[in-house]
């Protein structure tokens, strides 16, 4: 139901937005919208969320990653600098799910962890956008994030031996992405995709060294990537 919501609604944003570039004689709607210094928003959206792993040996079996789909909302500040550059701050919270499978286990009890995290995100973004084009402007945004993972369960004194997989807390990386504005008749709207890509590692290991679970990682990094919605 949720992936129809948002498939629908980027539908009709998209049928929106060919009626508004080319129709006849469009109407030019809020024509000093990005005139502000300052504006302000809100955007919800979804997630698909990975994990890339640096192993210290190549035993030929990698951990598989299952991705589900998380939702994210969040608020919008943007100081304009002039009109072609933003710089934003979109701080927000996102929920996903990983589940992970480790190789070399007959149960399923063991094989399977099950990865849901809560992220509190806090990131700092430039938008480079082209020359409004009637109510349409195209724009590309990259920047740093950090973010708290309040489901880490870093902290805990049990690990995979009790069937608890460990992350550390805070997170730092980068995103990229791409959108449009479109400029309806009583508010801005825009679609946009994200990619991002956290740079610490985030594997708290288990206490044995030898751990099937976590032994044989070197690294584990999120990646993932959004379907964002705003409006302003």
């Amino acid at each position: 139901m949720k992936k129809l919501f948002f498939t629908c609604l980027f539908l009709v944003s998209l049928h929106h937005a060919n009626s508004q570039l080319f129709g006849k004689d469009p109407i030019i709607n809020l024509q000093n919208e990005d005139k502000d210094f300052l504006n302000w928003g809100y955007y919800l959206g979804f997630n698909r969320y990975d994990f890339q792993f640096e192993y210290e040996n190549d035993i030929g079996q990698d951990i598989l990653v299952e991705q589900t789909y998380g939702f994210n909302v969040g608020l919008i500040g943007e100081l304009r600098l002039n009109k072609f550059l933003d710089i934003r701050f979109e701080p927000g919270l996102l929920y996903t799910q990983r589940n992970l499978g480790f190789p070399g286990f007959t149960s399923q009890q063991d094989a399977i962890r099950e990865v849901r995290s809560t992220y509190i995100r806090f990131p700092l973004l430039l938008k480079v956008s082209t020359k409004r084009f009637n109510n349409m402007k195209p724009f590309l945004i990259g920047g740093v994030y950090t973010s708290i993972n309040l489901g880490a369960k870093e902290d805990s004194l049990e690990d995979n031996e009790s069937g608890v997989f460990r992350m550390v807390q805070n997170v730092y990386g980068y995103e990229l992405g791409f959108g449009i504005d479109i400029y309806t008749e009583y508010f801005k709207f825009t679609p946009s995709i994200r990619g991002v890509f956290a740079l610490n590692n985030e594997l708290v290991p288990d206490e044995d060294p030898n751990s099937p679970w976590t032994g044989n990682i070197n690294a584990m990094r999120t990646r993932g990537i959004f379907i964002n919605f705003t409006f302003e």
